[in-house]
Parts: structure tokens; sequence; C-alpha cells
């Protein structure tokens, strides 16, 4: 638990940019998302694929330390993956947004969606906002997505982006699929 602050005393506030698309809400993360956030984690099936070892994450301490990784990019950075949050239920629904860490392979825009939000088109949707951000903020020429060869689901949502698959990326010493969206043919 956090104690009350004294009077006068002030904290850091994340404060990053804010994207609304028809149906989501692309925001700084809130310890509120934790909890969310580590329940998306706890299935095997989504941790498989978006956790650094691949193994789902089923403690608070877990859940938080991940949480604090993401929310670290962006205090260290000024960028970072987005919490993203359905409208209509105002409900954290996963992470999308850009990623580069030390040693990363790349300027990544990566998405990981809760299972039981999973074959709405949030995920592309979310991308696709995340990738016209990313254009519209930096100068680069293309954004990587890397893709667990096994992982369909994600492939589709690349080729949904316009993305093309160039090649093979170390990812924690498994092999990943390099896919590519490239400016000069986005569309957004």
């Amino acid at each position: 638990m956090i104690p009350p602050l004294k009077p006068g005393a002030k904290l850091l506030k994340a404060d990053g940019p804010v994207i609304e698309t028809a149906r989501l809400i692309l925001r700084p993360w809130r310890a509120s998302d934790i909890a969310a956030n580590t329940a998306m984690l706890s299935d095997p099936g989504t941790a498989r694929y978006i956790t650094s070892d691949g193994v789902a994450i089923t403690t608070e301490i877990g859940g938080w330390r991940n949480a604090a990784v993401i929310s670290g990019h962006w205090a260290l950075h000024g960028f970072g993956m987005f919490a993203v949050e359905e409208k209509s239920s105002r409900r954290y629904i996963g992470r999308v947004g850009p990623w580069c860490p030390p040693g990363w392979p790349g300027f990544e825009v990566g998405w990981g969606i809760d299972r039981a939000c999973r074959g709405k088109g949030y995920a592309v949707e979310a991308a696709r906002a995340s990738i016209a951000w990313t254009f519209a903020t930096f100068q680069i020429d293309e954004i990587i997505h890397c893709i667990d060869a096994d992982n369909e689901p994600s492939k589709r949502v690349a080729r949904r982006l316009g993305a093309k698959h160039d090649g093979e990326v170390d990812m924690h010493g498994k092999p990943n699929e390099r896919w590519v969206t490239v400016r000069a043919t986005w569309k957004g």
C-alpha cells in the first residue's frame, strides 16, 4: 500500500499521449491495470507469446514486475506500449505499442490482447493507431513485429496491417519471424 503524501509533496506523474479509436483508448498505464494485465498473462497460451520466457505470470509480484517494466520503458524513453482500454466497458484489455529496449532487434510495435477480447479486431485497431502515432512521432522508415512462428493469429494481424515477413530474429534465445511495416507503403 502506498502511504498518503505529506502536504505539498509531489510525485512523478506519467503523462503520456492518449489515442482514441472507434472502440478503444490507448493510454498511459495505471496501477489499476496491473491485476488485469496479470490475469491476461496468467493464461499459458497468451504468456507463451508475450512474456520474456514464455511462462505464464501467476503471482501478484510477477504481474507488478511486468507492468513496471512496461511503465519503466515509458519513464526512461518517453514512449512504450500503451494500456488498451475498451471504451464500452472502460476496462483494460491488453497492451499495444512501440517497444525498443536495449538489444532489441529493431523498433517494434507489438500487441497483446486478453483472450476474452480476441476475435473482435481490437489488436488490428489498436496496432493501426499505434503504428500511425509512431510514424507521426519518430523519423523511422520501418517498424518491426517479432512474431513466434507458431502464432498464426498474430501473423494474421500483421498481414491485415500490411506488414511483410522478411526474415528471422532471435528473441531470448528462440527464433521468431520478423515482420515489417514500411512507412513508404503504410496505408494507415
